[in-house]
C-alpha cells in the first residue's frame, strides 16, 4: 500500500525528489532498495517517487543488477535524453566550449572559439552569437536540446545575482540577464576558478571525502573551494581571491592597486615579469635575441622556452613554484583539505613548477596536518572550467527541480 501525500509531507517528498536526481547525478544505477536505504524512506514510497521521475523523464529503467541468486532488481539512472548543459569558459582571446549530457557525460570534444569579450552589451550579444554558431555548425546540437548553460568569467562573479564586475554592463543590466535573453535558456555565470575547482571534482575525485582547494594559476591567481560536496562561495559569494591575500614583502603594485599580493609573486603575470627582469640586466634566454629587438615578450613564448628547457625560464618557473608552495602550506595548515589541485596556463610547466612547490610545502607545513593532504595536478588540464561550467549548469538546473 502506497503512502498518500500530504500538505504536511510535501516538503518531504519534494527533498526526496531532489536527494533522488542529486544520488543519480553523482553515480550511475541505484535500485529502489538503494533509494530507500539511502534517503530512509519505505520502497512503496521511493518506488511511487522513481515511477514519477521515470513518466516525467528525468529517470530510466538502466536494467536487471547482476545478482547470481534470487530475483534481479532493476536500477536506475539519469534519462541522457532530458537535454544537454553548455559550458563557456571565457578566457583573454578565446572561449572554450563543452557539452555534457543529462548524466554529466561529454558528448563531444571541447570546442575552441577566437573570441575577445569586451565590456560592451554588444559583445555579449557577439559572445552569444558565437556560443550558437559553435554548437549549430561544429557539434550538430540545435539550440532546443540545450537545458542550460554554464558561463566562466575571471575576476569577482555573484552567481546569485548574475552579475559580473570584470564585465560590468550596468545596475540594471546584470550580464545573465542579457545572456538569457540571448540564448533562450537558463544561464549560470560563474568566476573560473570556482568552475574549474567543480570540473575536476565531479571529473576526477567525486564522492571524495573533505574539502578539495584548487588553485587556478594562470595569467593571475584564483583558488576555488569544495567543502563537504557543494562549492564554497562565503558571505557575499567571493570566496577564494587567494592571488590578493597580502604575503609578499616585495612591494611590486598589483593590478588591484594593493602592494605585495601573492599573484605579483606566484602567478603567470609574475613568471612574465621575473622573466623580463632577468632579460633586461642581460642574461642570457632563448627569448634574448627577440627581446632585444624589442618583441614583445609574451607568457604563451615564456611557457614555449620553459618547454624547449631555456634555463632562464626554468629557473623563473622555480622560483613562482617556492612562493605558491608557502601559499599552499598556509592554506593546508588552516584548512587541513584532502586534495589540493594546482591547474591553470602554467601547469603545462609541471615538471619545474611542482618540485619546489612540494618542497617548500614539506618544510612549512605541519606535518600532523600535511601527512593526509595530496597536492595534484589539474587532470583536466585547459578543459578544466569548460567542463566545469556545463557541470554546474546541469548542477544549477536540478537545484530548481
Amino acid at each position: 500500500m502506497t503512502e498518500p501525500i500530504s500538505h504536511n509531507n510535501c516538503g518531504r517528498y519534494a527533498l526526496e525528489k531532489k536527494t533522488i536526481l542529486s544520488l543519480c547525478s553523482s553515480h550511475q544505477g541505484f535500485s529502489m532498495a538503494d533509494f530507500a536505504r539511502i534517503i530512509g524512506a519505505s520502497i512503496p514510497k521511493v518506488t511511487r517517487i522513481v515511477n514519477e521521475m521515470v513518466a516525467q523523464g528525468y529517470l530510466v529503467d538502466l536494467g536487471k543488477t547482476g545478482s547470481s541468486g534470487g530475483r534481479r532488481a532493476s536500477i536506475f539512472g539519469l534519462n541522457p535524453n532530458v537535454g544537454y548543459f553548455v559550458g563557456v569558459h571565457v578566457e583573454q582571446e578565446r572561449i572554450m566550449l563543452a557539452v555534457t549530457d543529462f548524466p554529466g557525460q561529454m558528448v563531444c570534444p571541447v570546442e575552441r572559439v577566437p573570441f575577445r569579450l569586451e565590456q560592451s552589451e554588444q559583445s555579449c550579444h557577439q559572445l552569444c552569437l558565437a556560443v550558437r554558431n559553435c554548437l549549430e555548425s561544429r557539434m550538430n546540437l540545435a539550440p532546443s536540446k540545450i537545458a542550460g548553460y554554464g558561463v566562466n568569467l575571471t575576476g569577482r562573479v555573484n552567481h546569485r545575482t548574475g552579475y559580473s564586475y570584470s564585465f560590468f554592463i550596468s545596475e540594471d543590466k546584470p550580464f545573465r540577464t542579457i545572456l538569457e535573453a540571448d540564448l533562450g535558456k537558463p544561464v549560470m555565470v560563474e568566476n573560473d576558478s570556482r568552475a574549474m575547482a567543480w570540473g575536476e571534482y565531479m571529473s576526477s575525485f567525486p564522492g571524495t571525502e573533505g574539502d578539495i582547494l584548487f588553485l587556478n594559476v594562470g595569467w593571475g591567481l584564483g583558488m576555488g573551494m569544495v567543502m563537504d560536496g557543494e562549492l564554497y562561495y562565503g558571505k557575499s559569494g567571493f570566496s577564494g581571491e587567494i592571488g590578493h591575500f597580502p604575503l609578499l614583502d616585495n612591494n611590486v603594485p598589483c593590478r588591484c592597486g594593493k602592494i605585495g599580493c601573492l599573484e605579483t609573486g606566484a602567478s603567470g603575470s609574475a613568471l612574465h615579469r621575473l622573466v623580463t627582469e632577468k632579460l633586461a640586466e642581460g642574461r642570457a634566454s632563448v627569448l634574448s635575441e627577440a627581446y632585444g629587438r624589442g618583441k614583445e615578450l609574451t607568457l604563451d613564448g615564456i611557457l614555449e622556452a620553459v618547454e624547449k628547457e631555456d634555463v632562464l625560464c626554468i629557473e623563473c618557473v622555480e622560483k613562482v613554484g617556492e612562493t605558491l608552495g608557502r601559499a599552499v602550506a598556509g592554506l593546508i595548515n588552516i584548512f587541513n583539505p584532502s586534495i589540493v589541485v594546482i591547474g591553470g596556463r602554467l601547469c603545462v610547466t609541471e615538471k619545474y613548477l611542482i618540485p619546489p612547490l612540494r618542497s617548500t610545502v614539506n618544510k612549512l607545513s605541519l606535518n600532523l596536518v600535511n601527512s593526509d593532504t595530496m597536492i595534484k595536478v589539474s587532470q583536466l588540464g585547459e578543459k578544466a572550467g569548460a567542463i566545469g561550467a556545463s557541470l554546474l549548469a546541469k548542477h544549477c538546473y536540478l537545484q530548481k527541480q
